[in-house]
């Protein structure tokens, strides 16, 4: 199989699709029904610029960028243009699908994807859509139409789509969430490894709103818990300078990171978390068993309040609006710090959302339609690939 995967722009865009990278790579134990993917037969293409760029080199996979840009928020001058940019790749897209000969595509969003998308369905290359949030965008939507199949997070997100192309799959999550002892990784963060342990974070770009209200609030809470603050770059001077005026004995219980690599060791450490609802919440949250205290970035589109809600209704959550961050942060933290049954239901039901098997799952699908491709081009098949990655 020769995979092409493409996605950007964010974090929720970029990990579920190593996260799939890895099961294909990774050695199958004997009588798996899964082949391993060889590095040589793997694409990543994305923006030109876009942070997955490094993330995806780091993972040692070739990357290619595209010309792109966002639409959403943007003047209507700017949108055009972005637009334009966008549709202009559609050719070198094609271009390299040809070159390297791709069998299947993997599409987790951003903009640089909906070029590669439309290259692919041009080619009659079979598309896989991965959708991380319970929410779709109207890109997704869109390009939804072109594929073979749409792997979801969710099944609420049934109704989005046309019934039979959607697989629920859950969120593919890195394999160390599952694998981490929580002492272990307290160690690792220099933690206390009996203290109650918060943590707060706001995405890969951090919050100001998260990081005001916590920052206000240090005092109160620091007494009752130890804190794993990942402010983000933007506002680590100032949080670091707020930090320094602290009382000396709860300066230790406070941990500030500008930015955190083991997040997967700050997850498992937790007894409470306070994020946005990003889609990386979905799953990571549940595959480290953390109850959370969700925070919608308001100016998310369509994402991150039904995300919230989601998590909720399942009881693994709950909601914290972010206009009511100043005011109720802290006494909604230290009720539910001081409420262990229902921190104790929480990750509970959190525990009862995880799918350990999702990336292996996408993987199937990423198999099954490549190996479907390769019997329709045979010469016993009769030739021709028509309409294996088109849509109705």
């Amino acid at each position: 199989m020769k995979l092409v995967v493409s996605g950007g722009g964010t974090g929720g865009h970029v990990y579920p699709g190593l996260t799939v990278i890895k099961a294909l790579l990774d050695p199958k134990p004997s009588g798996s029904r899964l082949p391993t993917l060889k590095r040589t037969d793997l694409l990543w293409i994305g923006s030109r610029g876009g942070l997955e760029a490094d993330l995806v080199k780091q993972a040692d996979i070739e990357y290619i960028g595209l010309a792109a840009g966002g639409l959403r928020g943007k003047g209507l001058l700017d949108r055009a243009r972005n637009a334009l940019r966008i549709l202009g790749s559609v050719g070198r897209a094609r271009d390299i699908l040809d070159e390297f000969q791709a069998d299947v595509v993997l599409v987790t969003g951003g903009y640089a994807c909906v070029a590669v998308t439309l290259a692919a369905w041009m080619k009659n290359v079979p598309i896989v859509i991965y959708l991380p949030d319970v929410v779709p965008g109207q890109a997704i939507r869109f390009l939804s139409r072109f594929a073979a199949i749409v792997a979801v997070t969710s099944e609420e997100s049934y109704h989005y789509f046309r019934r039979e192309k959607v697989v629920v799959t859950g969120y593919p999550v890195r394999p160390e969430f599952y694998s981490l002892d929580r002492a272990d990784a307290r160690r690792e963060l220099g933690l206390e490894p009996e203290e109650q342990t918060l943590l707060l974070f706001g995405g890969s770009r951090g919050s100001r709103s998260i990081n005001q209200a916590l920052v206000a609030g240090l005092r109160e809470l620091l007494p009752v818990c130890q804190i794993v603050h990942v402010s983000g770059t933007l506002d680590a001077d100032w949080v670091a300078g707020a930090a320094k005026k602290l009382p000396e004995e709860l300066q230790g219980r406070y941990h500030h990171f500008p930015y955190l690599h083991g997040m997967a060791q700050a997850m498992v450490s937790a007894d409470l978390a306070v994020a946005r609802a990003g889609a990386s919440t979905l799953g990571e949250f549940p595959a480290a068993k953390l109850p959370s205290l969700l925070v919608p970035y308001p100016y998310s589109g369509q994402h991150q309040t039904p995300n919230a809600a989601y998590m909720v209704r399942n009881g693994a959550a709950q909601l914290l609006p972010d206009a009511d961050l100043k005011e109720k942060l802290v006494p909604m933290v230290l009720r539910l710090l001081g409420d262990a049954q229902t921190l104790a239901d929480m990750r509970e039901s959190a525990n009862a959302m995880a799918r350990p098997d999702a990336a292996e799952a996408i993987a199937g699908q990423l198999w099954m339609l490549a190996k479907r491709r390769a019997a329709l081009a045979s010469p016993k098949s009769g030739g021709g690939t028509g309409g294996v990655g088109a849509a109705q």
